[in-house]
């Protein structure tokens, strides 16, 4: 069941997954993993203006995807980081794609126009990942965060949400929107 992401019942699931990637990998560049507390409270305030979404299986969440402010400054509000998280276990059996055609959806129907992730290299999944969603490379960060005992480089990629370049002023970003029911 994929579904919006519930602070209180999806902290620590969240928490779970996302664990191994900082503490036995150099995919996310954070150095302590953050606790249930602390992801239910990334959860709650993210949803106020972005989507945040879980994947479950049999009643348990197996991986989550969200987007988030790319940056502060007023003109890049139509551009959104996204970032995604899948158990170990079920990776490669579709359930990336699963919770990312969702997010990317909800994304477009807000008025976001920009989907942007930097991916902590080497990571060729999730570069393939992306790829396969027509994300393209826009550059990389070279030697820019420290983890796991090396200098790590970062690549960014890029995705169009909406289609061509419009003349005038972009609407206003709407809510998040939700799911279909």
């Amino acid at each position: 069941m994929l579904r919006h992401a519930d602070p209180a019942l999806d902290g620590a699931a969240c928490a779970a997954i996302y664990r191994p990637f900082v503490a036995d990998s150099a995919v996310s560049f954070e150095e302590e993993p953050p606790d249930a507390e602390g992801f239910a409270e990334r959860i709650a305030t993210t949803a106020i203006t972005h989507p945040w979404l879980v994947l479950e299986d049999a009643g348990r969440v197996i991986g989550f995807a969200y987007a988030s402010p790319h940056r502060a400054r007023a003109a890049y509000r139509w551009a959104a980081d996204v970032a995604i998280y899948v158990d170990p276990a079920h990776q490669a059996k579709g359930a990336g794609r699963r919770l990312y055609g969702a997010l990317f959806e909800l994304m477009r129907r807000q008025s976001l126009r920009v989907a942007c992730a930097g991916i902590a290299l080497p990571n060729e999944a999730s570069v393939a990942l992306h790829a396969a969603f027509d994300f393209e490379s826009v550059g990389v960060y070279r030697a820019i965060g420290y983890k796991a005992g090396a200098w790590r480089d970062v690549m960014w990629m890029q995705l169009a949400l909406s289609c061509g370049e419009d003349a005038g002023p972009p609407p206003e970003l709407l809510a998040p929107q939700r799911l279909p029911v």
